[in-house]
């Protein structure tokens, strides 16, 4: 009788094991999906925050960059020779002078180079 028991007994055994490996490693593999799941937000989370960060950063530089050009543009415009320049630009004049405006320039260059060509 022990020989008869003892040979259906490793087999059950056997498949016991197999089985038990089986469920180990289905569980396993829960395990790693599980925490898989919990760490794919987390992660992701920091990806995007990671990408927004360098877009702001570029935005800081561009600001910072702009703000350095205004702050020269303002230092020459409060010279007095640029607000001179601005003013005549828009058509002022000092006190004493003239405003004298001229127009059809280019029809007068024209009928100037026309006229020294003929008499040349």
């Amino acid at each position: 009788m022990s020989a008869a028991n003892s040979g259906p007994m490793p087999a059950t055994k056997g498949r016991l094991r197999t089985r038990r490996g089986v469920v180990r490693r289905w569980v396993a593999l829960g395990v790693l999906v599980l925490v898989a799941l919990l760490y794919y937000r987390p992660l992701r989370a920091y990806v995007d925050a990671r990408g927004q960060q360098a877009a702001q950063a570029a935005t800081v530089h561009r600001l910072q960059a702009r703000q350095r050009s205004l702050e020269r543009r303002l230092e020459r415009s409060a010279s007095t020779a640029v607000l001179e320049a601005e003013a005549r630009s828009l058509g002022y004049i000092r006190p004493g002078e003239h405003l004298f405006i001229v127009k059809n320039i280019p029809e007068w260059r024209r009928k100037q180079h026309a006229s020294g060509h003929a008499h040349g």
